[in-house]
């Protein structure tokens, strides 16, 4: 059997849920990790495998997957339990819809405001500090009465949305007043297999 190679930056939130995904299957993966710096990600070699010059980029002996959902839904499929992405289609729509939660609303709020205060990138910050507070509303209310996201349990779209929340106070986002939000990320952070990651802070409780 090959061995999964990953493709990554070590302070990527969307690579982090990744091997987050990996460790809770407690799969076995070789790390190519990337310095920003080097600009490798934009490597004739790299962009081989992905056109974008984006990680992260998962491969698994032939199977070349870009796209940190896309790389969520496959590590299901081949590896995971029914719970991680079921095949009922009212839940695996639950689940999808909240994959494009991740790659919009999460990007476009929590995951921009962190790039801006953490790295200096210009953004609209207005509007990602709008995005962030209409984006954390709809949560906390989500998990007034759900322990998980999507599903009755632990699923992808949990993995998916996670990384960008835990790291919101890198972009000058206070989680204090959302204490189901806060609740919904220590029942991820109390899981056997659970991988942190530098900048996240595990809640208390």
């Amino acid at each position: 059997m090959d061995m999964i190679e990953l493709f990554e930056f070590s302070l990527s939130g969307n690579s982090y849920k990744i091997r987050l995904m990996l460790s809770f299957l407690n799969l076995k993966y070789e790390s190519r990790m990337f310095n920003p710096a080097d600009k490798e990600h934009k490597s004739e070699n790299f962009l081989e495998l992905n056109p974008f010059g984006q990680v992260p980029v998962l491969k698994d002996g032939n199977m070349v997957i870009r796209d940190s959902q896309a790389i969520l839904v496959y590590l299901a499929r081949a590896y995971g339990d029914e719970h991680w992405f079921p095949n009922d289609p009212a839940k695996s729509a639950e689940i999808v819809s909240w994959l494009s939660t991740a790659a919009n609303e999460v990007s476009r709020g929590p995951g921009a405001l962190r790039i801006h205060y953490l790295l200096g990138r210009e953004i609209n910050l207005g509007e990602a500090k709008q995005v962030t507070e209409n984006l954390l509303n709809l949560l906390e209310k989500r998990l007034i009465s759900k322990n998980w996201l999507a599903t009755e349990s632990l699923s992808i779209a949990d993995i998916a949305i996670y990384p960008y929340i835990a790291l919101c106070h890198q972009g000058n986002v206070d989680l204090l007043e959302y204490k189901n939000i806060r609740k919904w990320m220590h029942r991820i952070e109390s899981l056997p297999n659970y991988l942190s990651m530098p900048g996240i802070v595990l809640q208390a409780t």
